[in-house]
């Protein structure tokens, strides 16, 4: 009767331990495809280079975008990438914010912010993931050299 009773205090335990209120809340970095709780970066509607016309930029621009393209179409899981302060170049003293890429996807690339100083926009997003539109990640790269 003793191991009865003992039995069903210790089920009364274990059961109390899995309704906390933190074993009820979402993950931000799961990927269920029903909840949707990744963010997608999309590609900006409008090409940075097609606001230049005709002028002497359109065509350093148009080279820096099919650079752009070709790094970001080369990034594959495990490589760091400098989001803030030189997208495009090696993560470096002059980086504000690292990230890694986790995750490829046809023209999109999972990345996960690994560090941010705190006077980067990224600074309150560590440790999170979202996936990106190769647009958006090219935009970046046009963005970071002033285009």
């Amino acid at each position: 009767m003793k191991s009865t009773w003992a039995c069903g205090g210790l089920l009364l335990v274990l059961a109390g331990c899995g309704t906390h209120r933190e074993a009820f809340r979402p993950n931000p970095n799961d990927d269920d495809p029903l909840v949707g709780s990744l963010q997608v970066v999309k590609a900006p509607r409008v090409d940075r280079c097609a606001q230049h016309g005709t002028s002497s930029v359109r065509g350093h621009c148009d080279e820096a975008k099919y650079l752009g393209t070709e790094y970001t179409r080369r990034l594959s899981v495990g490589d760091e990438v400098c989001l803030d302060g030189g997208y495009g170049d090696e993560p470096g003293q002059a980086c504000r914010a690292r990230a890694a890429v986790i995750d490829t996807a046809p023209n999109q690339v999972k990345l996960e912010v690994r560090s941010a100083t705190p006077d980067s926009r990224w600074f309150n997003a560590e440790m999170r993931h979202a996936w990106y539109e190769e647009g958006a990640l090219v935009d970046l790269y046009l963005a970071e050299r002033g285009y």
